[in-house]
C-alpha cells in the first residue's frame, strides 16, 4: 500500500509545495524545524485542510481539492503518534489500548496479544499513565495507534521529548514496527541518527520544498544534502555481525571489509545499519600505520563539496559503501584531493555511538 501526497499551503515566510510517495516501510520527513514537516503530516491526517492538495492511500483518494473530495480525520484510519503520548490519564494502560481497539470497530491483522508482545508492555497493563516513564508512555501510544487497525501510521517527532536513554529504549520498537507491519509509516524527524536507523525512504524538506528523496543510504551519503548543517552529516553502511571477541569488541563485515566496534548486543549473523558521522572520519592518502584506530577503509574520492566557510565534505567510495568525511579545505588542498584520488578513511571504533547502530 502506497501513500501519495501533493500539497500546497501558505505558511509563515514561505509556501509549502510538496509532492512525494511513501511506500510500505518507514518514510521519514527530514529537515530543520520550521521546514513544513508537521504541516504535511497534519494535512495527511486531515487535521489541516490545505489550500490545494491531494492525498491518496492504496489507490483511495482521501482528499482532492480539484474534485472537492474531503474525508474527515476519523474516516481516514490513520494511527497518529504525537510527540507527547496523549494518553487518557484516568484510564489504565489496558483501557487506553482498548480505546484504540474499540475505535477500529473491526479487528485488524495485529491482535492485542501481538501488540503487547511487540512493544513489551505486558507488565504495564494495570498502571495508569502517571506511573509510566516517558519511554513507556510512548510505547503505549504506539500500541494504541496500532490497535486502531490503521491503514497508515503517522508519527510526529515521537522521540523529541525523550532523553537519549529513553530514545534508545523506543528505537528498537519502531524498527520492529517497520519490519513486521505491512502499512506505510510517515515519520517526522530532524535527527540524522533516527533517519539512519529507521528510514527505508527519506524525503528531505527545506523551506516547504522537497529537495531530495530516496533511500536512507543514498540521501545521507549525498554531500549536497545537509539540511541540518555539515556537523550532522554522515553516511550509512550495511554490515553483518561476525564475532564477539573476548577483549570487548564486536567484529563486523561490510562489503568484504572488517570493522570493529565496542561490544553490541546483537547475535552473530545479524544484519545492521551503521551511521558513520562525517566529523569522526580522518582521511589519508597512504594507508596509515602505527595508529590506535582499528577501522581503515580504502577507496577513492567520489565527490568534494566546499561551502563558504573553511570546511569541505568529502564523499569516499569504498567496498563497504560510501563514507563521508568532514575536513578543512586546507586539508583537502594539502592532500591534493580530487575526484578519483585514492584515499583511506580512518574511523575510531568508539566514534560510532550506540544510537547510530540499528537493524
Amino acid at each position: 500500500m502506497k501513500l501519495e501526497v501533493e500539497l500546497r499551503h501558505p505558511m509563515q515566510g514561505f509556501t509549502l509545495d510538496v509532492a512525494f510517495a511513501a511506500p510500505p516501510g518507514l518514510t521519514v520527513l527530514f529537515g530543520r524545524s520550521g521546514s513544513g514537516k508537521t504541516t504535511v503530516i497534519n494535512a495527511v491526517a486531515g487535521l489541516l485542510r490545505p489550500e490545494r492538495g491531494r492525498v491518496a492511500l492504496g489507490g483511495e483518494t482521501l482528499q482532492d481539492s480539484a474534485s472537492r473530495i474531503w474525508l474527515p480525520p476519523h474516516r481516514r484510519r490513520m494511527g497518529y503518534v504525537f510527540q507527547d503520548a496523549r494518553l487518557f490519564p484516568h484510564l489504565s494502560v489496558r483501557q487506553n489500548l482498548g480505546y484504540g481497539r474499540w475505535f477500529a470497530k473491526t479487528s485488524g491483522p495485529t491482535s492485542f496479544a501481538q501488540v503487547i508482545e511487540m512493544l513489551g508492555i505486558g507488565p504495564l497493563l494495570d498502571r495508569r499513565p502517571g506511573a509510566l516513564s516517558g519511554g513507556e508512555r510512548q510505547r503505549v501510544a504506539i500500541g494504541r495507534a496500532l490497535l486502531a487497525n490503521p491503514r497508515a501510521i503517522l508519527a510526529d517527532e515521537p522521540l523529541a521529548a525523550l532523553d537519549e536513554a529513553r530514545k534508545g529504549e523506543i528505537l528498537p520498537y519502531f524498527e520492529r514496527l517497520r519490519d513486521e507491519t505491512k502499512i506505510p509509516i510517515l515519520y517526522v524527524s530532524h535527527s540524522a541518527a533516527e533517519v539512519a536507523r529507521l528510514a527505508t525512504t527519506v524525503v528531505v524538506l527545506q523551506d516547504g520544498r522537497v529537495i531530495r528523496q530516496g533511500s536512507a543510504a543514498e540521501v545521507l551519503a549525498d554531500p549536497a544534502v545537509t539540511p541540518l548543517g555539515a556537523r550532522a552529516a554522515g553516511a550509512i553502511l550495511t554490515a553483518r555481525v561476525v564475532a564477539h571477541h573476548a577483549d570487548g569488541l564486536t567484529e563486523l563485515e561490510a562489503g568484504g571489509e572488517r570493522l570493529f566496534l565496542p561490544r553490541i548486543s546483537h547475535p552473530e549473523g545479524t544484519a545492521l545499519r551503521l551511521r558513520i558521522p562525517a566529523q569522526e572520519v580522518i582521511l589519508s592518502r597512504q594507508r596509515p600505520e602505527g595508529l590506535s584506530a582499528l577501522n581503515i577503509l580504502s577507496g577513492h574520492v567520489a565527490q568534494i563539496r566546499s561551502g563558504d566557510g573553511p570546511g569541505a565534505l568529502v564523499s569516499l567510495s569504498t567496498r563497504a559503501g560510501t563514507v563521508l568525511a568532514r575536513i578543512t579545505r586546507r586539508s583537502a588542498t594539502a592532500l591534493e584531493l580530487r575526484e578519483g584520488t585514492p584515499c583511506h578513511a580512518v574511523i575510531k571504533s568508539v566514534a560510532i555511538a550506540p544510537e547510530d547502530i540499528g537493524r
